[in-house]
């Protein structure tokens, strides 16, 4: 944590970097030793990514390729990938205004799924306040990304209440339109309208619990473990993915499965109250 802090230091330095967070596993306690450590380095334009590959190339040894602000795309906003003292250490920018205005959109109520490389459901923009909810500030000169997590803090009453309504009608209508697909044989369609279907209710059941998500990797197996998931929820939603075959029959089949869990999951929202 100390090297983590120096390298901190060092980022807050650069024109146009306002602090710096470490996100995933790392900081929830929940990594593996080969775990990377993401930085986020939220930042305001202009931003001298001239300094950062700098600073990349002094850590690593050598050029490191640091892209301007979009180079990875829409949502994650690009970065660096390094390797520093034997770990990997990847740097992730996030414009920080664009932070603060998706977190007066959560307290709001309003949330989207944007297309960004690397998210097959899209990346689901709330995730910028969970960044802050859940991680660790390691450098923050101006006290900003500290006063703006404790506002994030809270899970918004409102973003709770949005997701839970629009999964419980996106995904019944997805699984419909599925069923065109299905009688055709159209795995491919089917798979993606189960996909989309699944991602809906883990979203639903997390927020119903009030928590954060960051990504699609491992959240099936977290939603699982929620008050309101019904039983077996991650292995049923994982056999959903598991069809026997591509016809029409088989299709229908994974289809009745999958309304089957959407109707519990829906039924389980309503019934139980969101934990205070």
């Amino acid at each position: 944590m100390e090297r983590l802090q120096e390298i901190a230091a060092r980022l807050s330095e650069v024109e146009g970097v306002v602090g710096v967070c470490l996100g995933g596993s790392r900081a929830r306690g929940t990594h593996s030793p080969a775990s990377d450590f993401d930085l986020g380095l939220y930042y305001r334009r202009p931003l001298d990514t001239d300094a950062l590959r700098r600073i990349a190339a002094e850590l690593t040894g050598g050029p490191v390729e640091v892209t301007e602000p979009g180079g990875w795309g829409p949502w994650v906003d690009g970065g660096g990938w390094l390797t520093v003292d034997g770990h990997h250490v990847d740097w992730i920018y996030r414009d920080l205004d664009r932070v603060r205005r998706v977190r007066e959109e959560c307290e709001a109520g309003r949330f989207e799924f944007g297309a960004q490389p690397g998210h097959p459901l899209g990346f689901f923009s709330p995730s910028y306040a969970g960044e802050l909810a859940l991680g660790r500030v390691l450098s923050d000169p101006t006290g900003e990304l500290r006063a703006l997590r404790e506002r994030v803090r809270p899970y918004p009453d409102a973003l709770r209440t949005a997701l839970v309504e629009n999964a419980c009608w996106e995904a019944p209508f997805t699984l419909a339109c599925a069923r065109k697909g299905a009688a055709r044989g159209d795995a491919f369609h089917v798979a993606g309208c189960l996909f989309r279907a699944v991602g809906l209710l883990v979203h639903a059941l997390h927020a119903h619990a009030g928590s954060w998500v960051l990504n699609e990797k491992g959240a099936v197996r977290e939603a699982g473990g929620l008050p309101a998931a019904p039983p077996d929820f991650a292995d049923r939603a994982h056999r959903l993915f598991a069809a026997p075959g591509t016809d029409p029959a088989s299709l229908a089949a994974v289809l009745d499965e999958a309304d089957a869990l959407t109707a519990e999951v829906c039924k389980a929202l309503a019934d139980r109250p969101a934990p205070e």
